[in-house]
């Protein structure tokens, strides 16, 4: 539960964002489409991530709502931009897999956001770790090890 919550306090900005800011694409993968409607959207980052059509589509199946024709919603409604922040932890991604199987809190960097990792991104590698610390003392819990990437 830390590295969940840490993870979304830092991709929501603390909560206060529910979608991405400043997204550098609309994150519609031309080739790995699910209609030619998934074309014409933005699918932008939510909580943690779980941005580009495929993984709308995905989790508007595994959810109940139209993600790829009404990706909007994830965005204007915080049950659905809860649940899919769920899904892509538990499902979509190897978050979930990566802290239970003892990958360290830096392997669900990884799975979220690779790309911050190696030194293509320290101060939100670090943001993240500040919130996974702080997360671990509230539970009364050891980070243990592997917590940057």
């Amino acid at each position: 539960m830390a590295a969940f919550l840490a993870n979304v306090m830092h991709e929501t900005g603390s909560f206060c964002f529910i979608k991405e800011q400043n997204p550098p694409s609309d994150y519609c993968d031309q080739n790995n489409r699910q209609s030619d409607l998934s074309l014409s959207f933005t699918y932008f980052g939510t909580w943690l991530n779980a941005h580009r059509n495929y993984n709308y589509g995905a989790a508007g199946k595994a959810i109940g709502f139209d993600g790829l024709n009404q990706p909007g919603i994830v965005g204007h409604d915080a049950g659905i931009s809860f649940k899919t922040a769920v899904w892509f932890w538990m499902l979509n991604s190897n978050c979930h897999q990566g802290i239970t199987t003892g990958g360290g809190f830096g392997s669900t960097i990884k799975a979220i956001n690779g790309g911050e990792c190696n030194g293509g991104n320290p101060g939100a590698v670090q943001s993240r770790v500040n919130f996974y610390r702080r997360f671990c003392g509230k539970f009364g819990i050891a980070p243990g090890q592997n917590i940057d990437c």
